[in-house]
């Protein structure tokens, strides 16, 4: 089986799947490359970066060859996998590996927007000592609001809560997973109550941003707002405007509408706290991916 990680893997799945007996080529492929060599290899493996929609698997089905695609995290909303299933082409992902490297990474962006970390540490770059503008806040004392209670945000809030945070979440699921000290709220309830709000949910284009105008206008006024899901869950329009009404007092972001980041007004602001989408971006997390891609793999061929 010809396997082409198309985003990169690690070392050293790489090498237990060469032992196993596959061909892993990691070279990454895009456009009219990469609608070549789908037609060439069984399986390809993704992270964010790479997008497989219709076109490419249309390409793919002219051999058949393409049986397996992988996405390398948790989403898998950069795959249009119903048009895969479809068509007889399984996709799988690795749902538990990145959950706690996501999560430390919003508790990061907490500490970061509640002390001015983001903020004091480019304007002591240029020289100024601004200590009086930068007194901040405390984590412990306050709520974390979590929109979805998946994996991730289950990590998060078992942080939040050794910190001394009080949890309250929104999930439309009927089958989400409890977790003591953490109270199931309306999504009304939600926005008035939580001082932070935290999301961890996908992206649905038929449904639109999670939070647009009318979402921001019903929060509790100086709310901070933590994004790491994937972009589009926020209108981020709406999001630079409710900054500047101080309606939401601060924001991190790690993943954007347009990645790289096309909006000037996202990258300037004083008020948002920035990652270029490094979420899973562990050393830690890679590891458990490539492991769990290892097991997927077993699990296609059993």
């Amino acid at each position: 089986m010809i396997i082409l990680a198309n985003d990169g893997i690690d070392s050293s799945a790489k090498e237990t799947l060469e032992e196993m007996g596959y061909t892993v080529e990691v070279e990454h492929y895009e456009g009219d490359a990469l609608l070549q060599k789908i037609k060439e290899i069984d399986c390809i493996i993704v992270r964010s970066a790479t997008k497989i929609r219709q076109p490419i698997i249309d390409e793919a089905l002219k051999t058949n060859q393409l049986k397996l695609i992988i996405r390398a995290g948790v989403g898998i909303d950069n795959i249009d996998h119903e048009y895969a299933k479809v068509k007889g082409i399984t996709v799988m992902n690795t749902p538990n590996s990145s959950s706690d490297a996501v999560a430390e990474l919003a508790l990061g962006h907490m500490f970061a927007l509640a002390r001015h970390i983001y903020i004091a540490n480019v304007t002591m770059r240029e020289g100024r000592w601004e200590k009086k503008q930068y007194r901040g806040i405390e984590l412990n004392g306050k709520t974390l609001g979590l929109v979805g209670f998946g994996r991730i945000a289950h990590s998060l809030a078992k942080k939040a809560i050794a910190l001394g945070m009080s949890v309250i979440y929104y999930d439309k699921s009927d089958t989400v997973t409890e977790l003591e000290n953490c109270q199931r709220v309306d999504k009304e309830t939600l926005f008035k109550t939580a001082d932070f709000l935290s999301l961890h949910i996908p992206f649905i284009k038929e449904q639109g941003p999670f939070l647009d105008r009318k979402a921001f206008k019903k929060m509790k006024k100086g709310m901070y707002l933590i994004h790491t899901a994937r972009g589009g869950v926020v209108d981020e329009t709406a999001l630079l405007d409710a900054l500047d009404a101080g309606i939401i007092e601060r924001a991190a972001l790690d993943v954007y509408e347009d990645e790289p980041v096309k909006n000037m007004r996202i990258y300037t602001h004083d008020k948002i706290s920035l990652t270029p989408h490094i979420g899973a971006a562990t050393y830690e997390a890679q590891a458990r991916i490539g492991l769990e891609t290892i097991e997927v793999i077993k699990q296609y061929l059993a």
